[in-house]
């Protein structure tokens, strides 16, 4: 019996710990002027191809809350309802300076990405924000903004990356991560 209690207090122990390491990660927010949690992407954010016709700009995405140790960031756009099997990545960007807390409408395109930030490739083929571009008729689909906080300068991947690559490195090391979702469809 004592045996029994001893565990459960580490496992009580180990519970405690694990739930204040969530909380304490759950300090991070990802803000936007141009998009808002749940709500649809407007035709600027839709991609200009693929029979889509839009402005293919990223939206404004400001973020804070880093824990500290934090040497980077990178940014992705996922939507895991594409009927690929494996959803679609339309955009990674990564290697952003732990300095920077925000990304202006359209960077990389009418704003410079920050100094040492990398485009990754995405499942449109190209380095560059892909925006939403769901199949006529398939629904709404779901489009995750997500900040990854990390502890590197950088990522052991360059320009050529593709989504899931990035995301591994992602998943595995970030600090912390926020998310918006929005949504879209034809």
């Amino acid at each position: 019996m004592r045996a029994f209690r001893a565990f459960s207090a580490s496992v009580a122990a180990i519970g405690f710990a694990v739930a204040g390491a969530s909380a304490a990660q759950a300090d991070m927010t990802l803000t936007s002027d141009d998009i808002t949690d749940g709500e649809p992407l407007t035709e600027a954010h839709v991609y200009n191809g693929f029979g889509c016709e839009g402005g293919n700009l990223s939206p404004a995405l400001s973020w804070s809350g880093a824990p500290e140790g934090t040497e980077s960031f990178a940014v992705t756009v996922y939507d895991p309802d594409a009927p690929t099997g494996s959803g679609w990545w339309h955009w990674t960007l990564f290697n952003i300076p732990a300095e920077t807390t925000s990304l202006p409408t359209g960077v990389g395109v009418e704003a410079p990405l920050p100094e040492g930030a990398v485009q990754g490739r995405t499942d449109f083929g190209g380095n560059a924000f892909g925006g939403a571009c769901p199949p006529e008729g398939h629904g709404p689909h779901r489009y995750i903004f997500t900040v990854y906080a990390l502890p590197d300068e950088s990522l052991p991947v360059d320009e050529s990356a593709s989504g899931a690559m990035v995301g591994y490195f992602l998943q595995g090391g970030a600090l912390d991560s926020a998310s918006i979702t929005a949504t879209y469809e034809r």
